[in-house]
C-alpha cells in the first residue's frame, strides 16, 4: 500500500520520465506510421503530390491474384525458413543452456556476434560464398576437378534465397530458445532419464513441452522479420525469387505509387498484428491450463 501511494504521489516524477520516450515514440513512430496508413487510402494526384480520398482501391488492388500469389509465396518462404530455423536453432539453443558458465558466454557471443556486422556486408558476404566462382565452388573444383566437376549454380535462386534468410534470422530463433530452455527445472529432465527415458524421449516429452512458450515467442520472432525481408531476395535471388517486400520496395522507390505501396504495408503490418494476437492468445491459453 505504501508503494502504491507513493507512485499515487509521485505522479509529476513519473510524467517526466514517461514524457521523453513517449514523446519520440509519437514523433517517431506513430505519426508516421499514421501518415503512411492515410497514404493507403488515397490516389497520386500529380507527380508529386497524393490526394487522401477514402478509396479503397489500393487495398482491393492488393488483393488482385498477382500480389496474393506473391504474398502467398512470401508467406511460404518465411514458414520454410522459420521451421528450418527452428530445427537449427533448437539444437543449438539446447547446447547452449547445457553448457559450462564460460562456454556459455563465448558462444552466446557467436550466436549474437553477426548483429556486429552490417546486414549488406554479411549478404555480399554469401554472395562470395555462393557465386559461380566463389569458395564454395572453388573449393570443390580443387577436391574433384579430376571428375569433371562443373560449378554449382547457387545464385539467383530460391536456395540462396532462403540460405539468406536463415542465415540473418537465425539469431531471432536461437536467442528465445535460450531464454526458455536456460530456465527448466534439470531435475524434471533427470526424472524422466532416471525413469527410463532416453534422450530423444526426454527432450520430446518433458523439454518441448516446458520450452513452448520459447519456442512461440522465436517463431513469431523470426516469421515476421522474415516475412518483411527484401535485401536477400534483391540480392541473392532470381525474377522468380521477389518477395512481397520487393514488391512494396519497388512501389515507393521506382513506380512512384505511395499509395498502393502504402496499402501492401500494411497488409504485412496487419498480417503482422494477426500473429501477435494469436501468439497471445495461445500464452493466455497455455497460462489457464497450468
Amino acid at each position: 500500500m505504501a508503494a502504491e501511494l507513493d507512485w499515487r504521489r509521485g505522479k509529476a516524477g513519473f510524467a517526466a520520465l514517461l514524457g521523453p520516450p513517449l514523446g519520440w515514440f509519437i514523433l517517431f513512430f506513430a505519426v508516421p506510421l499514421a501518415v503512411v496508413w492515410a497514404y493507403s487510402f488515397g490516389v497520386n494526384d500529380g507527380v508529386a503530390d497524393i490526394r487522401i480520398s477514402g478509396t479503397f482501391a489500393n487495398y482491393g488492388r492488393a488483393l488482385e491474384p498477382l500480389y496474393l500469389g506473391i504474398l502467398g509465396k512470401s508467406l511460404a518462404f518465411a514458414a520454410l525458413a522459420t521451421l528450418i530455423c527452428l530445427l537449427v536453432g533448437f539444437p543449438v539453443a539446447l547446447a547452449i543452456s547445457f553448457a559450462t558458465p564460460a562456454m556459455k558466454v563465448a558462444l552466446l557471443i557467436g550466436v549474437m556476434l553477426p548483429f556486429w556486422t552490417n546486414l549488406l556486408i554479411r549478404t555480399y558476404a554469401l554472395i562470395a560464398l555462393l557465386r559461380d566462382e566463389g569458395l564454395i565452388n572453388r573449393t570443390l573444383a580443387a577436391g574433384f576437378g579430376w571428375a569433371g566437376f562443373e560449378p554449382l549454380a547457387m545464385m539467383n535462386s530460391n536456395f540462396a534465397v532462403m540460405v539468406g534468410l536463415v542465415y540473418v534470422h537465425l539469431p531471432f530463433m536461437v536467442l528465445p530458445l535460450y531464454a526458455a530452455l536456460d530456465r527448466l527445472d534439470r531435475s524434471l529432465i533427470e526424472a524422466a532419464l532416471d525413469l527410463g527415458a532416453g534422450h530423444v524421449r526426454a527432450v520430446l516429452t518433458v523439454v518441448l513441452p516446458l520450452a513452448a512458450p520459447g519456442i512461440a515467442a522465436g517463431l513469431l520472432l523470426t516469421f515476421i522479420p522474415v516475412l518483411g525481408s527484401y535485401l536477400a531476395p534483391d540480392l541473392l535471388g532470381g525474377p522468380d525469387s521477389q518477395m512481397i517486400a520487393n514488391v512494396i520496395e519497388r512501389q515507393f522507390k521506382r513506380a512512384n505509387d505511395w499509395p498502393f505501396g502504402a496499402a501492401l504495408a500494411f497488409m504485412l503490418l496487419y498480417l503482422t498484428l494477426i500473429g501477435i494476437a494469436l501468439q497471445a492468445a495461445f500464452g493466455r491459453r497455455r497460462g489457464e491450463e497450468q
